[in-house]
């Protein structure tokens, strides 16, 4: 795996930056890391440099439009799911047999539903056009901000949200990953230094814009994805002004995007298996177990303890509280 050619290092390797991200690093506070050789801190998070360069892009240029849906997350907390989610729905009219005739099938979510700071946003031409972002709420384009657009916010429990990390990173970056210790990584996640960090940081913002805001963003949580997905389903169509009717629901569309979507089979297909995105990441690095409380099996009790007490911290003055 070290040697493997598709690894996240290999892509982050020898890349070439436009001269405005290069002078704004040279600018950024930065810290190590064990994603990239640094990240830097830019409007309050962090990002290693390609991702920056994307967050900077998608800032000059992205235009959202009124009728466009934006699904939000930090890393590792659903957004797999929920592009998966969100486009059988969206789509549902046009796949009226999602289980036998379905793009799901032979593309990975990624692939249908881009990035904003991927670069690779003005491929999406239908309406209603349907993006994903791990960019927190302040650094948005303002477009984003400004428009009638949709956004819905995936939200994780902080201790799987690093577990699922922590596998992830592993799976892309194993060689550079020798020498960084799991306690490491737990120090830079709780003190903010993470990718798109400080963690929760990034999920308040999206909250306390949903309780501002609620026709604007809508916040829901991983764990009801896994334990109500027919009411969570059901509610993100409402939502987006897509809801199912009766007679959707009684001849099982409904439960057929539930099934089609469920991580369970998803992670069986070929495309997610044995694929690859067009940047060269292997598709099957998006999808493991998806359990909750899963952290149980590789957080030591102290590093547990170690994401409560700043979560214990982060949340003071908040009546937020993550799913236990």
């Amino acid at each position: 795996m070290a040697n493997s050619e598709t690894t996240l290092s290999k892509l982050l390797a020898e890349a070439k930056f436009n001269q405005e991200c290069e002078e704004l690093m040279s600018s950024l506070p930065k810290d190590r890391s064990f994603f990239a050789e640094y990240l830097y801190q830019y409007q309050g998070f962090w990002y290693p440099p390609n991702i920056l360069e994307g967050v900077l892009y998608s800032q000059k240029h992205f235009k959202a439009k009124d009728s466009d849906f934006i699904l939000v997350s930090s890393p590792k907390s659903g957004a797999t799911w929920l592009k998966a989610l969100v486009f059988a729905l969206i789509h549902r009219q046009e796949f009226q047999t999602p289980l036998e005739s379905h793009p799901l099938l032979d593309n990975n979510p990624h692939s249908l539903i881009p990035f904003i700071e991927g670069f690779n946003f003005h491929t999406q031409a239908a309406s209603p056009r349907i993006f994903s972002t791990h960019i927190p709420l302040g650094s948005l384009p303002e477009s984003v901000k400004d428009s009638s657009c949709k956004v819905v916010y995936c939200c994780r429990n902080p201790k799987d949200a690093f577990f699922s990390l922590w596998h992830f990173v592993k799976n892309l970056i194993l060689k550079e990953m020798a020498g960084c210790t799991m306690e490491e990584m737990v120090s830079g996640f709780c003190r903010g230094s993470s990718v798109y960090g400080p963690f929760w940081d990034h999920a308040l913002e999206y909250w306390k814009e949903n309780r501002e805001n609620p026709e604007k963003v809508l916040f829901v949580m991983y764990e009801e994805m896994r334990e109500q997905p027919r009411d969570l389903v059901m509610r993100i169509a409402e939502f987006l002004g897509c809801s199912f009717t009766e007679e959707e629901i009684e001849n099982g569309v409904l439960d057929d995007i539930i099934k089609l979507c469920s991580l369970e089979n998803m992670s069986k297909l070929e495309v997610n298996g044995k694929g690859k995105l067009v940047n060269g990441m292997e598709t099957k690095a998006f999808f493991r177990k998806g359990e909750i409380g899963g952290w149980g099996d590789t957080l030591t009790p102290f590093l547990a303890e170690e994401i409560d007490k700043t979560t214990e911290k982060k949340l003071i003055g908040s009546d937020f509280r993550f799913f236990c």
